[in-house]
């Protein structure tokens, strides 16, 4: 049981916690709406499935390579406005633009002059998301050197994150909506101005509100130039290198890509078997039950699980507030058994409050698991500090992993023998299906546990790191 008392420096004040998880918010939103209006590809351009799939993928790779560079750019920038706030600022603005214009397509025009014109505005706008994103995460972890207060921080941005959750499910049912909106097509244009103007306000507030480290105690930065880019480029390489090699920091990544891809690889399947299981297949009748489902995921996720999680890990550590929150998903996975019950659909809402307790404790622990392996990385490694790197790194796996687990949820559906194209699901399909719902994120985490078993950062290792730091830097 912890009783560490967080000094008063390093508090973050709650209108920094705010700002911060104002970014988390549009860290959410982007993506969350990206996803839906990407469906409206289909329905309301007339894309191809196949050409639709590359404008799913194509993008991933390269956000895959601007990643670790923003990363890498943003940890060595010298500037009297901060390493990572300018970045935060100008990404907020073209984030919003971009995602705005990427969207401005019309079915009257030729599928070809379609496609070429998502792909390459989707590279564009990936530089101003990268841009906006990468500094953020690195922000994130040195906002606070505290070990406590850095869970706390990231719960709090977490909870206003989760509001993204519960708005980005009704875009379903407000753009297909005649009495809103003529065509699908008109809906997805002016929502996502809508979505881009609120992403662009909220994506500033991190970059005018939030305090960055101070730059005084910053040492062997490298400088960015053009004349030095390729030696830029081994140092980044370099970087990644020793980053890799810290297996504190590998077993956090290894946790997350089976935790969070594990449910990824699944998360279609409640909407199929609420609309094919539980409504017969009519979708008249399912309504709105698979958005609010997704809402109150995000809100159980949000009110419930995040306060709980942080309670869990200032008291027991969060090696073991992970071991237990993700042994309490497992329980929930399983309770979807009877949970999704054709004679009560009220029923699929039990296990919510366990099941989120997975993806709810994740990324709140382990943001705030991955600042404390910065400290680690300096110590071992000394300056600079590669908080940029190492976050663009781990979602850099986040998001390969996704890709990954987009795949195999395909090949699942195909091995279950679910059928697009049928009205309804043979019985087979519909066991094969709940079965797999349950089984696959429930192995995932199980393996996670398993992964995080050793992990050694504990809070006493932690405040040893940051104490021998604080002498190594001279600072008070």
């Amino acid at each position: 049981m912890s009783t560490h008392v967080t000094p008063l420096k390093d508090k973050v004040p709650l209108a920094q916690k705010a700002a911060f998880g104002a970014g988390h918010l549009v860290n959410n939103l982007l993506p969350g709406s990206l996803g839906v209006f990407a469906f409206f590809l289909l329905t309301a351009f007339g894309m191809d499935p196949f050409l639709a799939g590359l404008l799913g993928g194509l993008p991933r790779f390269f956000d895959a390579i601007t990643d670790p560079i923003m990363g890498y750019i943003s940890d060595n920038t010298k500037s009297r406005f901060g390493r990572r706030k300018p970045y935060i600022f100008i990404g907020a603005i073209l984030s919003g633009i971009l995602f705005a214009v990427l969207w401005q397509l019309s079915p009257d025009n030729s599928q070809m002059y379609n496609f070429w014109y998502f792909l390459i505005l989707s590279m564009v706008y990936l530089i101003g998301n990268t841009m906006f994103s990468t500094p953020l995460i690195g922000l994130g972890y040195e906002m606070t050197f505290d070990y406590n207060e850095r869970t706390r921080l990231m719960g709090f941005s977490q909870t206003i994150g989760q509001m993204a959750w519960m708005i980005v499910p009704w875009f379903w049912v407000i753009i297909a909506n005649p009495d809103l909106f003529s065509t699908q097509a008109v809906g997805v244009r002016n929502l996502s101005i809508v979505v881009g103007a609120i992403c662009m306000f909220l994506g500033m507030m991190p970059a005018l509100f939030c305090k960055e480290i101070d730059q005084t105690n910053l040492t062997n930065r490298d400088e960015l130039t053009l004349k030095n880019i390729a030696r830029n480029f081994r140092s980044l390489l370099h970087n990644m290198v020793l980053i890799f090699k810290n297996m504190t920091f590998v077993r956090l990544c290894a946790a997350t890509f089976l935790v969070f891809n594990g449910f990824q690889m699944v998360a279609s399947f409640s909407y199929f078997i609420i609309v094919f299981y539980l409504f017969k297949g009519d979708y008249g009748l399912a309504g709105t039950w698979p958005a609010w489902f997704s809402t109150v995921s995000a809100m159980c996720t949000a009110f419930i699980i995040i306060p709980v999680i942080t309670w869990m890990a200032n008291r027991w550590g969060k090696r073991r507030a992970f071991i237990y929150s993700t042994f309490l998903s497992i329980i929930g996975y399983a309770l979807k058994w009877w949970g999704f019950n054709p004679e009560n659909p009220w029923l699929m809402f039990m296990p919510l409050p366990l099941m989120v307790f997975g993806i709810g404790g994740l990324f709140t622990l382990m943001m705030s698991m991955t600042a404390d392996v910065c400290d680690l990385d300096e110590l071992n490694n000394g300056m600079p500090r590669k908080e940029g790197t190492f976050g663009a790194i781990y979602w850099w796996m986040v998001k390969l992993g996704q890709g990954l687990a987009l795949v195999l949820g395909g090949l699942v559906l195909k091995l279950v023998g679910f059928d697009q194209n049928a009205a309804q699901q043979t019985a087979d399909t519909i066991t094969n299906l709940r079965l797999a719902d349950i089984l696959v994120p429930a192995t995932t985490a199980a393996l996670a546990i398993w992964v995080m078993w050793k992990y050694d950062l504990s809070e006493e290792r932690a405040m040893e790191i940051k104490k021998e730091l604080v002498n190594r830097r001279g600072e008070l």
